[in-house]
């Protein structure tokens, strides 16, 4: 992207640029992005917990300023985008807007860090850790989601 004076979020194909927090000042950097039902925005999160919201993408909460027992690493939205949940360890997810808690691998026994999130178009979400494992969060419905580091 030699010479392009844009900082925060680049778009590719069809993704519409809705704004970013690039260029402003943060607590913490941003770790994640994940684009809003229909595409006509996104949420970025910071590492603090801090979640920002553009396009159509709607705010239903944030752990920023808040105290966490490790950074935030990700965010997913799946298709209803009804609410927020973020991930901490070892407290685990925190549910925000409609997102109801599904469960998570917060206080246990991993042989790896939880290292991203993601959502699944039935509703629920999958965390992954650094060495490739998963745990899968059935849901009946579709929520957002964030995750932290354990």
């Amino acid at each position: 992207m030699g010479g392009c004076r844009r900082r925060g979020v680049f778009n590719f194909g069809d993704a519409t640029f809705h704004g970013s927090m690039g260029g402003q000042h943060l607590n913490a950097p941003i770790v994640g992005i994940a684009a809003a039902p229909g595409g006509g925005g996104y949420w970025e999160v910071a590492s603090d917990g801090g979640v920002f919201n553009f396009g159509d993408a709607t705010f239903h909460g944030s752990m920023g300023g808040q105290h966490l027992n490790a950074p935030i690493v990700g965010i997913a939205a799946a298709p209803g985008g009804g609410g927020a949940t973020g991930r901490s360890p070892p407290t685990g997810v925190f549910a925000f807007g409609g997102a109801p808690f599904y469960g998570s691998m917060g206080g246990k026994h991993l042989n790896a860090p939880v290292v991203g999130i993601t959502a699944v178009a039935s509703g629920g979400y999958l965390e992954v850790a650094s060495d490739g494992a998963s745990s899968p969060s059935a849901a009946p419905r579709s929520t957002a989601r964030w995750a932290a580091n354990t």
